[in-house]
């Protein structure tokens, strides 16, 4: 995403995948900014169903303050052209192969888009003559942390990516650093840590949970099939990280922060959490993959244990000490863990009353 920090200038956004952090920027900046734009890659059926409530006629998709160019972080030569023509004052990329798991099956392209392709964007920045004007926001992650060396991870934390989707970010988080000493260009990495929403893809295991729940509640569904379920994340809501995103583009001095709620909870109580609030309790039975969830009230089992659902190489346990952003952008999350689930929960039962084959 490319923006000014003035309230009167352009944003960029890079969009390849991260359409939740990409949809609840877009909302949160529309407050500061009148002119967002958005790189999105061509696909030949309509890929913006997250952002067309943003269009300024959504049924024709005319853009209004919200600009959609056709590119892609593979792409050196529409990245500079863009960027000539948007002549950006912040540019933010949250583009990447942004699954984990799915990493592990196409390593070689989530290392092209997701550590190459920050490359190009920053080469691209110099390339235009930018490196002056631009402040630049890396989208970094707790993957980073993988096998973690401290409890709990903060900035100055040793890396350990146990996932090709976390080595590619560790290049891209370098290659951002190395950037701003070289260049002195305002670059900073956000080491987000799990941040979620009802926008987020139907495939990541949080939105997996509310969306099977949702469809249990509505008897649409009897059982679904999980991973891991005790590893442990640190999440938090999409709208309280983006706001921190935009805060670190507003210092003075470029410097990279941790961005959590510094709670843990296991996919276990992400399930657990996500049936109570439709009136279930959730009974677990068997040990590994043989564990299942069965609902206290009815007998029946809701949840398996599925292997093909684990990653070669785990995480186990994630958890953030964001002091660092609480003290220099005064920033906090404001959405505890319990209203996050009851947010996607409900927002799904909607969803699935009105389709039940989204």
């Amino acid at each position: 995403c490319f923006s000014n920090s003035s309230n009167v200038g352009k944003a960029m956004i890079m969009m390849n995948a991260f359409l939740l952090t990409f949809t609840t920027f877009l909302l949160y900046f529309s407050l500061f900014n009148p002119q967002v734009h958005g790189i999105v890659r061509r696909s030949s059926s309509f890929n913006t169903g997250r952002i067309e409530h943003l269009y300024k006629n959504p049924q024709a998709h005319i853009e209004g303050n919200m600009k959609l160019h056709y590119g892609d972080l593979t792409d050196s030569t529409c990245l500079v052209k863009i960027i000539n023509e948007v002549k950006p004052t912040e540019i933010y990329n949250l583009g990447a192969q942004s699954h984990v798991k799915i990493s592990f099956d196409l390593a070689e392209y989530t290392a092209d888009v997701d550590g190459v392709g920050t490359l190009r964007l920053l080469d691209a920045i110099k390339t235009c003559g930018l490196i002056n004007s631009v402040k630049f926001y890396q989208a970094s992650t707790s993957e980073l942390f993988g096998k973690v060396q401290e409890i709990p991870q903060k900035e100055t934390t040793p890396f350990y990516p146990r996932s090709p989707y976390g080595a590619a970010k560790l290049y891209a988080y370098w290659i951002v650093v190395n950037f701003r000493e070289a260049y002195n260009l305002f670059a900073v990495n956000g080491i987000l840590f799990n941040h979620e929403s009802p926008r987020r893809g139907a495939n990541f295991v949080t939105r997996k949970i509310s969306r099977s729940v949702a469809k249990i509640h509505l008897g649409q569904l009897d059982c679904f099939s999980l991973g891991n379920l005790d590893a442990k994340r640190d999440w938090g809501h999409a709208r309280d990280y983006v706001e921190a995103m935009w805060l670190m583009l507003q210092t003075d001095e470029p410097e990279d922060f941790v961005i959590a709620t510094g709670e843990v909870h296991s996919v276990r109580e992400f399930v657990e959490k996500s049936f109570k609030h439709i009136g279930k309790t959730i009974v677990w039975e068997g040990k590994n993959e043989n564990e299942v969830g069965r609902c206290k009230e009815t007998g029946k089992i809701h949840v398996t244990v599925n292997h093909k659902y684990y990653r070669p190489t785990e995480v186990d346990f994630l958890q953030g000490d964001c002091t660092k952003a609480r003290q220099k952008l005064n920033w906090k999350p404001r959405v505890t863990f319990d209203e996050l689930v009851r947010e996607m929960v409900d927002a799904d039962v909607e969803l699935m009353k009105n389709n039940p084959n989204a």
